[in-house]
């Protein structure tokens, strides 16, 4: 389990340990660079940092269903337990590939990233949308015919079973 704060530490620790042990570098290679939001970046020299720390939740430890804000498709990767809307619950497994395969119904289907959400379509008609809502995540059902605009069948919880 790896939370955004453990990543950090080790790239941070490697910058330095890189910088140490390397000659001085004539361009920007032994450098901390910043994406924001926004895509623009900031590059900060390793040498002129003395201390770097990371307040608010966004860097806390993140486990299981609270993982960190989800902006990539690798966020969504692997299996998820999903309410079935009717009390039950079932798997559904996301592939880095965009497949996607469910352990009810018709097995197979296609998934993609739309706006910080995994959209699945399912070969039998039906989709599905896993989004994260406050600190939770959830799964949202629509019937065969219906898009992802139209009103869901059904809205359960939805739960990583493998943990960032």
């Amino acid at each position: 389990m790896r939370s955004f704060a453990k990543i950090m530490f080790v790239v941070v620790l490697a910058l330095i340990v890189t910088s140490a042990f390397a000659k001085p570098a004539e361009s920007s290679q032994n450098s901390l660079v910043i994406t924001f939001k926004d895509g623009h970046q900031q590059t900060i020299p390793v040498a002129d940092i003395a201390k770097m720390e990371f307040k608010g939740a966004a860097v806390a430890p993140k486990t299981g269903s609270d993982k960190l804000s989800p902006s990539t498709p690798a966020h969504f990767h692997g299996k998820w337990r999903v309410g079935d809307g009717q009390g039950g619950t079932f798997t559904i497994n996301l592939e880095d590939n965009g497949r996607a395969w469910k352990s009810i119904g018709s097995g197979g289907g296609t998934w993609v990233l739309v706006d910080g959400e995994a959209h699945i379509t399912w070969d039998d008609g039906w989709k599905d949308k896993i989004r994260k809502v406050g600190r939770k995540f959830e799964k949202v059902a629509y019937g065969p015919g219906k898009s992802f605009d139209d009103d869901p069948a059904n809205v359960a919880i939805a739960v990583s079973a493998e943990p960032i």
